[in-house]
């Protein structure tokens, strides 16, 4: 099936009872799938009026303790980042999926992965993060679904599943868990039951001093999420010179070139990361103490290059290569690039 589809039907075994979008290409199959599947599942299903009502119908439900879900792409996200800041500083779980097309603006709808600054940096306002999982096959779009519902009830925090066109629209055989989760109504939630009458959800403090002990409090669970919650998958990277780094379909394109660089005498490894919030700055710090030089490989004019070159610290040396507007990198541009490096010292013009 579609990625797009595998996120609905992964949702529902993970007790998700909740879906309010509004539909844009290229995420438009996770509507329809939902629109199909929830009710039938003793679910909700909501068309919005607007991505504005959908991310605060997404509030509306999960501060009732119900696991809910929204899905989007780069343009409809801009428009819930508001209520993205508002769940996250009322601590109240959630999905939000980004099929991420081409932009800024308009753009097109093409893949690209120009969206990971939004996802990753927290597009909206206020000190906040939301954690962010990016698959890599529709396999995963399922998997990474049910982890990040159980992130999202852990942290208390919106989780995004963060995928390029491509992956959304792709094809490939899933597997699903035969068991289903039903989670039970969280204590902290207001569910119309006498016991919660008292629980009270908001990110409003008025006074100063209140509000930044709850910001801090933020933080902390932030940082425990960077200590217990990265992701990552190393590959062919024990005894490599060169190591590429790259998450979401790049990552397959990288894993080729690793192969046809190691054929041509080239020991060349793979980092992706899973978990893009939290950053496997650890792994990438492990891995620069034998390698030579790190590239990094985005659909972006170089967003996550950034995240590799602050988890480095001028350790090691970090190229790029990007393709944007909806063009993957192909094997072969990765392999240039990093054959003209790997015999010539200085050939800055191939690395942004």
């Amino acid at each position: 099936m579609k990625g797009n589809e595998a996120i609905v039907r992964s949702a529902i075994l993970s007790g998700c009872r909740g879906f309010y979008g509004y539909p844009i290409t290229p995420a438009n199959e996770i509507t329809e799938a939902a629109a199909k599947l929830f009710p039938p599942a003793g679910g909700v299903f909501l068309q919005a009026e607007s991505e504005v009502a959908a991310i605060n119908m997404v509030y509306g439900a999960a501060a009732a303790g119900v696991r809910v879900m929204t899905a989007s792409s780069g343009p409809g996200i801009s428009l819930m980042q508001e209520g993205i800041s508002y769940l996250a500083g009322a601590e109240l779980p959630c999905v939000i999926v980004n099929i991420m097309r081409g932009g800024p603006g308009l753009g097109n709808i093409a893949p690209e992965q120009g969206d990971y600054f939004q996802a990753v940096k927290g597009g909206g306002h206020g000190n906040y993060r939301t954690l962010v999982l990016a698959p890599a096959s529709v396999q995963e779009m399922a998997d990474l679904t049910r982890l990040a519902f159980d992130l999202a009830d852990v942290y208390r925090n919106p989780v995004v599943l963060l995928a390029d066109g491509t992956i959304g629209q792709m094809m490939e055989p899933v597997a699903f868990p035969k068991d289903a989760i039903l989670p039970a109504t969280p204590p902290w939630a207001v569910a119309g039951s006498a016991a919660s009458r008292r629980n009270l959800i908001t990110s409003i403090y008025l006074e100063p001093d209140e509000l930044e002990a709850h910001v801090r409090r933020l933080a902390s669970k932030y940082e425990r999420a960077r200590r217990t919650a990265v992701r990552f998958e190393s590959w062919q990277t024990d005894d490599a010179d060169v190591i590429l780094v790259g998450y979401g379909i790049v990552s397959r394109v990288l894993k080729a070139a690793v192969e046809k660089l190691r054929d041509r005498g080239v020991a060349a490894g793979l980092v992706r990361p899973v978990t893009l919030y939290p950053f496997p700055d650890a792994e990438l710090r492990r891995l620069a103490r034998t390698a030579e030089r790190f590239v990094c490989v985005e659909m972006s004019m170089g967003q996550m290059l950034e995240d590799v070159r602050l988890a480095l610290d001028g350790l090691c040396p970090v190229g790029f290569v990007g393709r944007c507007g909806g063009n993957v990198p192909s094997v072969d541009e990765v392999v240039g690039a990093v054959l003209a490096r790997h015999t010539d010292p200085e050939p800055e013009a191939l690395y942004a």
